[in-house]
């Protein structure tokens, strides 16, 4: 193949240069011959002054074919680059030396060829594999013209107590190694099938064109020799000396991540991440070890150069810190920020003072008997002395901990004891399910993982990193067999009495506390980040809005908020059911929790709700009697239906229903109360909202409310196209867009996930939710469902939530969704409902049915195209209520092509 035949390359960057080598593999004066790909002579034809030069650096078996896209997007006008993406000496199309090269012989050569061509800055590498390596080691070694750095699934060292991954053991057993990276083109093949999706045939045969014979092939198999498998291989030094070099280097930095990668899993990224912490991380959920190749990676890298690499094309550190830092709220007019107060603050007041003695948390049996409870002073000591115990153990500010254990006395204590260490708390429930579960945890590598003993089997099979603790004291088999090696009661016990002698008194209020992850409803689960600061933000954004102090006690009957109790220095008690599954919240549970504390607040999710309602009629007189004692009920997690609330409140007459809306990202965001949502429907209905909610229904969506305290809420008008391209904040009545907020609670960024941060970041001070939805006359907020599920059809954008009300008032229909079926801009609008009782199989409804939801969503401004009947609804593990609208989408297309329903 010639550069002509190479899809996505313009011939024109096809060059080859020769160089005379100074490395110690090669007689001094030998010249070599390398080739390269190089947009520089086609921008100075254009008459282009490129900002700087991308110099690109492959691994093993690729070749400079592998930066194609970042030469294209370098050769743009709008924002040129000079991009070098060079053959390494005996790979690709540059000569074969006959030489084994090592490590230092390779960065020398890199060093001969950026001589030659007189690269003096500023320059960016850019790494991959083996390539990463020898990039940073020319990064180090030319500090005069260096402004950045970008790798991609490589590594600098190997982890200590590990072994190097299973696939380069493979490769370089003497019986497999000479065979399969040589003689066979083995060692290329299974490299090129790591792509996800496959790799087009095109594409495939580019990469192998440099390669197609075995005297083509040596460079791959020293390749594979040279890796320093311990602290004897020749490459050991060499490689030991880019890695130590790494802390002192303070360029901006960029890491794109293949987490689907068998070779350089998310430990080389954990690795990395210690030695330059300053760098800018995005893990591409999906993506595999050709990272460059599984996602369009110069798109963030092109937007990373643009602001974090001046003017001048020098490497700005203070230019990444305002991207990435508290999304700008200090240039906002709000409310100014309130005396930090760490988030276990009042827990000591209470402690300390004249409620000491009494319960603080409590966890119930399934008998409705108190199970085990802890006063202030001994929950404060606990968190003391396990404090003392991890400290003990390794865990130091800094920390990762993975904590897999379920919301009661054991999680509060672990929790409030890492924290005061100064540790970052990782979340990651269970009702993730345990795909997800383990992409999250994988992807947040803790350094410890504290967890009863599924979780630990489960960290055993699945391979989740981490130094595990087991909960309770283990029986030596069973300790082996999980692979821990103490217990929380065991550090605890260790602690007893003892001062931790690190404790975070005088923590950093903008350090990492805590790594919280999502749903996973709309999208694999996301890590999002919170500063000390920003939980004690949300703690008083609570106290403030819902009027929360000491003297509450509260059932934490939804995940999120089981934490919070000693946070507000308020009573909390755990009902018996299953936190990972909310629908398991029975009205006797309720009620013995309840009755426990003699409950003043009650947090539960809609679908726990549904449940409480459908199993009222096992309430004893004193379960009733325990339930008409709650003064306030907050249910959050998902939207919660009017009628569902009027029953709820004749279960708990003296309770006022709240429903903040809000996510992972900012919890909460607005509020409101049953009352006001039904004088919200009555405005509506009477065309008093705004004349685009009148034509709608009841608001054309779900009204959330008024921001809370702190917090400022706006839109980004719609397009035609379904997106929110604008940049200028609305509040106005009747305009549907993105939903925004700004608050000092909103999350400190996304883990690991800078591109995701970016966007979510893209209109400074404002997070964008990806949420859609209006504001009515009177500031109300009203959600119409979620960007990504907005249907494009050809008399315009439709919002779901709306006709999907509408529908679900109906007899017999449970739940409804609006999806779209189509082509962008032509879509057809399908309703697919969930009836009472169950549909006994998928597909199209009956005539009877179709008519009724046609109809109702009519009515609501929405005209439906065909209608589909589930037994159930696709919805979320944690919430049990959030409908997977894309997966109905999908599922309806294939359905209406004519294809066997099966389960959606």
């Amino acid at each position: 193949m010639v550069a002509a035949d190479w899809p996505g390359v313009d011939p024109e960057w096809s060059r080859d240069v020769d160089v005379v080598s100074t490395s110690g593999a090669d007689e001094p004066g030998t010249v070599r011959r390398w080739h390269r790909l190089d947009n520089g002579a086609q921008l100075a034809r254009l008459g282009l002054a490129p900002a700087g030069t991308l110099l690109c650096v492959h691994g093993n078996p690729t070749w400079s074919y592998l930066w194609r896209t970042l030469l294209a997007a370098g050769s743009d006008p709008d924002h040129p680059w000079r991009v070098v993406a060079v053959d390494q000496l005996d790979m690709g199309y540059s000569e074969r030396t006959g030489t084994f090269r090592r490590l230092a012989d390779r960065i020398n050569d890199l060093g001969d060829l950026t001589d030659a061509l007189g690269l003096d800055g500023p320059v960016v590498t850019v790494g991959h594999d083996w390539g990463g390596v020898i990039s940073l080691g020319w990064a180090l070694a030319h500090p005069q013209h260096l402004a950045g750095v970008v790798l991609t699934n490589t590594a600098v060292h190997q982890p200590s107590g590990s072994d190097i991954p299973p696939a380069l053991r493979l490769a370089l057993h003497p019986a497999v190694h000479q065979w399969g990276t040589t003689t066979s083109d083995a060692f290329l093949r299974v490299t090129h099938s790591l792509a996800h999706p496959p790799l087009p045939a095109d594409v495939r045969q580019a990469y192998m064109a440099p390669y197609r014979r075995a005297d083509r092939r040596a460079g791959v198999g020293n390749f594979v020799a040279d890796i320093p498998v311990d602290a004897s291989h020749p490459s050991f030094p060499a490689l030991s000396g880019v890695a130590e070099g790494l802390h002192g280097l303070k360029v901006p930095a960029l890491m794109l991540w293949g987490p689907k990668d068998p070779i350089f899993s998310d430990r080389y990224l954990k690795d990395l991440i210690t030695r330059l912490p300053h760098a800018d991380v995005h893990r591409f959920e999906g993506a595999g070890h050709l990272v460059a190749e599984d996602r369009n990676i110069a798109a963030p890298i092109f937007q990373w150069l643009a602001g974090n690499i001046s003017a001048d094309g020098s490497g700005s550190l203070e230019a990444e810190a305002v991207t990435a830092g508290s999304q700008g709220q200090k240039d906002l007019d709000e409310p100014a920020l309130s005396e930090f107060r760490p988030l276990w603050d009042l827990l000591g007041e209470q402690a300390t003072g004249s409620a000491g003695g009494d319960t603080a948390v409590a966890e119930t049996a399934p008998d409705g008997t108190v199970a085990r409870s802890l006063s202030w002073r001994q929950l404060d000591r606990n968190i003391l002395d396990l404090a003392a115990g991890l400290h003990e153990a390794g865990v130091r500010s800094g920390s990762r901990v993975s904590l897999m254990v379920p919301p009661g006395v054991d999680l509060t204590v672990a929790l409030y004891a890492c924290l005061r260490l100064g540790a970052v708390v990782v979340v990651a429930d269970a009702g993730l399910g345990t795909k997800g579960l383990s992409r999250a945890v994988k992807g947040a590598t803790p350094d410890f993982l504290i967890g009863i003993d599924k979780a630990l089997a489960a960290a055993s099979v699945l391979g989740w990193p981490g130094r595990r603790i087991s909960v309770r004291d283990l029986p030596a088999a069973r300790r082996r067999m999980l692979g821990t090696d103490t217990s929380l009661e065991a550090l605890a016990r260790s602690g007893a009495g003892r001062s931790p002698g690190q404790l975070a008194d005088n923590v950093d209020p903008d350090a990492p506390a805590a790594v919280l992850f999502t749903s996973g409803s709309t999208g694999p689960a996301k890590g999002v980040l919170y500063t000390h600061r920003k939980l004690a933000a949300m703690r008083d954004t609570v106290a403030e809005t819902f009027g929360i102090r000491s003297s509450a006690r509260l059932v934490a009957g939804f995940a999120p908020f089981a934490l919070l109790g000693p946070a507000l220095g308020a009573v909390s008690v755990t009902p018996a059911m299953d936190v990972t599954a909310p629908r398991t919240l029975t009205a006797s549970a309720l009620a013995d929790a309840a009755a426990a504390i003699d409950a003043t607040v009650v947090f539960a999710s809609p679908a726990a709700l549904r449940n409480v309602l459908a199993t009222q009629d096992g309430l004893n007189e004193a379960g009733h009697k325990a339930l008409e004692g709650i003064g306030l009920l907050l249910s959050a997690g998902a939207p919660v239906p009017e009628p569902l609330l009027a029953e709820v409140q004749r279960l708990l007459p003296a309770a006022s229903l709240h429903t903040p809306y809000g996510m992972t990202e900012a919890l909460p965001v607005t509020d409101i109360s049953l009352e006001q949502i039904q004088a919200a429907d009555a405005d509506a209905a009477a065309g008093t909202a705004t004349s685009a909610s009148a034509v709608a229904g009841a608001g054309n969506g779900v009204c959330v409310g008024w921001p809370v305290h702190g917090a400022r809420v706006a839109v980004v008008p719609l397009a035609a196209d379904g997106t929110a391209p604008g940049s200028q904040p609305l509040t106005e009545p009747g305009v549907t867009g993105e939903i925004l907020v700004s608050a000092p609670h909103v999350k400190e960024a996304y883990d690991r996930l800078w591109l995701t941060q970016q966007e979510s970041n893209s209109l400074p001070g404002w997070h964008r939710t990806g949420d859609v939805g209006h504001f009515d006359a009177a500031g109300r907020l009203w959600v119409e469902g979620r960007l990504a599920h907005v249907v494009t059809a050809p008399g315009g954008v439709v919002t779901p939530v709306g006709a999907e009300q509408a529908i679900e008032r109906l007899d017999g229909v449970r739940l409804a969704a609006i999806a779209g079926v189509g082509p962008a801009g032509t879509q057809a609008v399908v309703a697919v409902v969930e009836t009472v009782p169950p549909a006994r199989k998928a597909g199209p409804a009956g005539t009877q049915l179709a008519g009724d939801v046609r109809k109702a969503a009519l009515e609501s401004g929405v005209e439906v195209s065909a209608v589909l009947a589930v037994p159930a609804q696709p919805t979320d593990i944690r919430h049990n209520a959030k409908i997977d609208r894309t997966r109905l989408s999908r599922w309806a297309s294939r359905v209406l092509a004519g294809g066997r329903p099966g389960k959606p």
